[in-house]
């Protein structure tokens, strides 16, 4: 090749990285400069992948960049609390009622459900497995803890899923907290699931999260199907009277899609290994779930869900849905 070849070469070369860095520059500018929304929700709907399939199609829409802040339900509550983010989406009914009651939430709203399951060793030392009761599997996994023949792994960390646990534990007469076999992680439920895994433990877990990374660990299900392991999820929209400056509008937005047909079909058709991770609940909670409030649910959301893309002036109005819980 010419001494001119390669020069030519090299000044085509040159021309492409600086395309190439100018549109990567120009991407990263765009991005920085777009509107935030600040999405405060558990550790489940972001380790089961449920976010990155969902978030994408609501972001390019609004041009708009959503923030996660993936926690337990209870961090997740006292960080709506404090102003420092624009809506919740979680899975503590009591707590989230207890959030609206308050004043710190316009509404909550019933978005999909899946449902929690005992999981453990398949040697299973407690023998649990079939059982259909949560409490009866809690007291003889106790009792086997007791025999110094099984561990129980726990969130510990007032989420939704030890919520849960605790209500579980609560109804089967035990009181595990203190116990040699009983572990509190304070983590997040895919750190969690490591622990029990290597302590070949027995644990609570969403069934979402579980099937998202049950091929990464060496335990099996043994114990579902009570309705107790319900697990329903909401979104709260921040109150604008309490906290003024949020992004309010897109925060209305989001549960809209969330909601809306569209945004129900997706959270159906998200599945890992062929297997569905949530399923859709708005406007069915009450026939799935015992929801008291669809009814206030439906006439505060269906208007803005059904005009997917409108928002409405007032997000707050003296109306009884919105103050419903």
């Amino acid at each position: 090749m010419s001494r001119w070849s390669q020069r030519r070469t090299r000044i085509a070369i040159a021309v492409v990285i600086v395309a190439v860095l100018g549109v990567t520059v120009g991407l990263a500018a765009w991005e920085y400069g777009r509107p935030r929304l600040i999405l405060a929700t558990t550790t489940s709907t972001y380790d089961s992948g449920l976010l990155d399939y969902l978030l994408p199609e609501f972001e390019n829409r609004y041009l708009v960049k959503v923030d996660i802040v993936s926690v337990g339900t209870g961090q997740a509550i006292a960080t709506a609390q404090s102003g420092d983010a624009d809506v919740l989406l979680v899975h503590s009914r009591a707590a989230e009622d207890q959030f609206v009651h308050d004043g710190y939430g316009v509404h909550r709203v019933c978005v999909m459900y899946n449902d929690f399951i005992i999981i453990g060793p398949s040697s299973d030392p407690a023998g649990i497995l079939g059982q259909t009761s949560a409490s009866t599997s809690f007291k003889k996994i106790a009792a086997a803890g007791d025999a110094g023949n099984a561990i129980f792994i726990s969130r510990g960390d007032n989420s939704g899923t030890h919520n849960k646990e605790m209500a579980i534990w609560d109804q089967a007469g035990i009181d595990p907290v203190g116990e040699s076999w009983y572990v509190e992680t304070g983590q997040g439920m895919g750190d969690t699931l490591t622990v029990t895994d290597q302590q070949q433990a027995y644990c609570l877990v969403d069934r979402g999260t579980w099937l998202a990374k049950k091929n990464t660990l060496g335990l099996v299900v043994l114990s579902e199907g009570d309705q107790i392991l319900l697990n329903p999820y909401g979104m709260i929209q921040i109150n604008p009277a309490m906290y003024p400056d949020l992004n309010h509008e897109m925060a209305q937005n989001l549960v809209a899609f969330m909601i809306s047909e569209a945004g129900q079909a997706k959270i159906a058709s998200y599945t890992v290994g062929g297997e569905v991770l949530f399923k859709p609940l708005y406007g069915k909670c009450a026939s799935i779930t015992g929801c008291p409030t669809q009814s206030a649910e439906l006439a505060h959301w269906g208007p803005i869900s059904g005009n997917f893309g409108t928002s409405t002036a007032a997000l707050c109005e003296a109306h009884e849905c919105c103050h419903a819980h």
